[in-house]
């Protein structure tokens, strides 16, 4: 019997690898503004959080600034980035084994969710989630808590103790704790396995097929 019938995942860096895409839109972003940037460690510290967030943390921009850089970002991101990614191993037998085991499927990711879906599909990951949730383009619902928000009530749900959110950054583990849902650090994904640690996750997985285990616990 599984202990959690709800299991949120987070997109990028938990489901899909998808750096080399994002990593070479915000290089692109940044040339706008004369920034040749060759920090891969900075680099990739954009996937996951929010963008707008990322490019004021990192590079002082204001904040409507931050939101310019978003869309010279997706200049490059819809046409060419979003086809830089690749799936983790096994992910798709894990979804498959948890779909099959009655689990409903969802997807909170701070990307846009039209970029989610198209992503997800050019895997054929798609079919397995029952619910896809994302940020907006307009940027409202952009961070981890918004888009959490959204998901559990849009799908009325009420009693945090049947969900599970997986993810790679601190950002779902803080999103997921403001509403009491147990969490699943993946350290294959973005976020430094000390940055995830801080966070303090209630379960912490070196591989995609060690998360069944943890569901069935």
């Amino acid at each position: 019997m599984n202990k959690f019938k709800y299991i949120l995942f987070d997109l990028d860096g938990t489901l899909i690898d998808s750096g080399k895409g994002i990593i070479n839109a915000v290089k692109y972003a940044l040339k706008k503004y004369g920034i040749d940037e060759t920090n891969e460690a900075l680099l990739r510290s954009f996937v996951g959080p929010p963008l707008n967030q990322q490019f004021a943390k990192c590079y002082g921009f204001s904040a409507e600034k931050s939101l310019e850089a978003v869309m010279v970002f997706r200049e490059y991101y819809e046409t060419k980035g979003i086809l830089e990614n690749e799936m983790y191993k096994d992910i798709d037998k894990v979804l498959k084994h948890l779909k099959e085991q009655g689990n409903f499927l969802m997807v909170a990711t701070s990307k846009p969710e039209k970029f989610a879906h198209n992503i997800l599909a050019q895997h054929d990951l798609e079919k397995y989630f029952d619910f896809i949730g994302g940020s907006l383009v307009d940027g409202s619902r952009v961070t981890k808590i918004q888009v959490l928000d959204h998901v559990l009530k849009t799908n009325e749900i009420n009693n945090a103790d049947e969900a599970l959110m997986i993810g790679d950054t601190k950002y779902d583990m803080i999103g997921a704790k403001n509403f009491n849902l147990k969490t699943v650090a993946v350290t294959y994904g973005y976020g430094t396995k000390e940055e995830l640690l801080a966070a303090k996750p209630d379960f912490v997985v070196d591989t995609p097929t060690e998360i069944l285990q943890i569901v069935k616990a």
